[in-house]
């Protein structure tokens, strides 16, 4: 009897589990411009914005924009700033009472 392909051969696959263990090098850090960790270290170039260059580096497309704009975020700050524009930005007074 002949011995079956797979007895003989046995195909390792590599790009799976196997690689990721083998995954400690840090090529990007956080970006001192824009705060992402995208900051290359070899090449000193920032991928997502292009620190340092003078002129910060545009999206690209249309698509792009849309993953990156205002919204798609926490919106920590900007998300209160629409509720007390609505309110005229005031502070320390109380509400005026609602007439129903």
């Amino acid at each position: 009897t002949r011995p079956s392909a797979f007895s003989t051969y046995t195909a390792k696959m590599t790009k799976g589990t196997s690689s990721f263990g083998k995954r400690h090098n840090k090529s990007h850090t956080l970006c001192i411009r824009c705060g992402k960790s995208s900051f290359h270290i070899q090449k000193s170039r920032c991928a997502a914005c292009g620190y340092p260059l003078a002129r910060k580096r545009s999206a690209g497309s249309n698509k792009a924009i849309r993953r990156k704009t205002t919204g798609t975020g926490r919106m920590a700050h900007l998300r209160n700033v629409q509720r007390r524009f609505k309110n005229q930005f005031r502070e320390n007074t109380q509400a005026p009472k609602q007439s129903k």
